[in-house]
């Protein structure tokens, strides 16, 4: 068969990396029981459960039963329940539908996770000196996919959690609410010269196929603030009536603020409420989050906000969301902060593809590509996304409408 190891170096550290990254979805799910794990709250979220199976489907998919001889399919059938949107391998189980998988059982789905890790294992210890650079290429593709699943994870059960009347925390916090009397600091405009700058993706490292190619972008002179909108700004944009301002708003977007009846970002409590009844009166917003119920902190970045939202703000303030370039150039600016991990942020860009964009080849093809219409850009991470995912050429994208993420806002305006 001549079986030659690849180098030990690079096969031990991607078998290390596989290892970590698949963990950290299962530590994700940990919190949450049996129950929770199999709910969808909407046709745009996915049950935890789900998820750990269709990141365990990619591995097997397009890794395993290409690479891996005598690799045994672990369940024939979970190539149909699993499948995502990948239409060259064929048809799959209804999105709206995946909180109807009751079957397979949790247990069984982690089962699954088990046998193709062993799989994927064994291969990456034996694999073929020929074979590496695919096989390399292919796992640490599915890393960063389930990556995105694992951020995917963490949105998608806050969204079914805050549909719950009880309005349950997915962990508890780690330390009481800090009420602190200091206020955030004033935000700063930092002007930015424009010109040709370069866009996208140079050099090593993984990137995905949207990220390229690099290309040359003109930038009119700009200004960009130094950190992102907080929940003090934006409670104040409420208190000025702007969900009331049809003058502030997109057309589609007051459209949704009429048919949804938004008073204020997704997670956002009124005092009047009803779900806040057994806390008594309370004085303010409160705000739904990953640990429950708190009280709105002014100072932290508004979150939970549709694009519509995030421009009607810039709008009342004078000001304008950045494209996905301005963001860019700007990313290593002198005073700039809160660029990532925090949230993404809206641009006024919409997702198309860059001058010369190709697709991955084979199934990947249709990873990013086929989704270039009706979606806007989102730049940076938000708390949410694992770390070193993220980097300033990576390209976010979801409908304008789209609010269950981490997203929020920093403003730009034209010199």
């Amino acid at each position: 068969m001549n079986f030659i190891r690849p180098a030990l170096p690079a096969a031990d550290e991607l078998r290390d990396r596989f290892r970590s990254v698949r963990a950290h979805s299962l530590a994700l799910a940990a919190p949450l029981s049996a129950e929770d794990q199999c709910i969808q709250s909407m046709p745009d979220a996915s049950p935890t459960k789900w998820h750990l199976a269709h990141t365990t489907w990619f591995f097997e998919t397009v890794l395993l039963q290409l690479h891996a001889d005598g690799y045994r399919v672990f369940d024939p059938r979970f190539h149909y329940l699993f499948n995502s949107y990948y239409e060259a391998l064929g048809p799959r189980h209804p999105r709206p539908q995946r909180g109807l998988l009751t079957r397979p059982s949790l247990d069984e789905v982690h089962a699954y996770r088990r046998h193709v890790d062993e799989a994927v294992d064994a291969l990456l210890c034996g694999a073929r000196e020929d074979d590496w650079v695919a096989i390399e290429g292919i796992v640490t593709l599915g890393l960063h996919h389930e990556q995105q699943h694992q951020e995917l994870i963490v949105t998608d059960i806050l969204h079914a959690l805050s549909c719950n009347p009880l309005m349950p925390a997915y962990r508890a916090a780690t330390a009481p609410v800090l009420r602190l009397a200091s206020v955030a600091p004033a935000m700063r405009w930092l002007s930015q010269p424009g010109g040709v700058v370069e866009i996208g993706h140079g050099g090593a490292g993984f990137v995905f196929d949207n990220e390229t190619p690099r290309h040359a972008v003109l930038l009119q002179p700009y200004a960009i603030t130094d950190r992102l909108v907080n929940c003090g700004d934006y409670a104040q944009f409420i208190a000025d009536g702007g969900y009331q301002r049809p003058e502030l708003w997109l057309s589609d977007g007051w459209a949704a603020v009429q048919a949804q009846g938004w008073r204020g970002p997704a997670y956002w409590l009124a005092p009047d409420d009803p779900r806040l009844a057994h806390q008594g009166a309370s004085a303010g917003w409160q705000v739904f989050g990953l640990h429950g119920v708190r009280p709105l902190e002014a100072g932290a970045p508004v979150s939970q906000l549709s694009f519509y939202e995030a421009a009607a703000y810039a709008e009342w303030a004078g000001a304008r969301l950045p494209t996905e370039f301005e963001w860019e150039a700007a990313h290593d600016a002198s005073g700039i902060s809160q660029m990532s991990g925090h949230v993404w942020q809206w641009t006024r860009s919409s997702y198309d593809p860059y001058p010369g964009f190709r697709p991955l080849a084979g199934i990947a093809a249709e990873y990013n590509g086929k989704f270039m219409v009706g979606q806007l850009v989102l730049r940076g991470g938000s708390v949410a996304t694992p770390d070193g995912h993220t980097r300033p050429s990576y390209r976010n994208f979801f409908p304008p409408a789209a609010r269950w993420q981490f997203s929020g806002l920093r403003l730009a305006k034209d010199l």
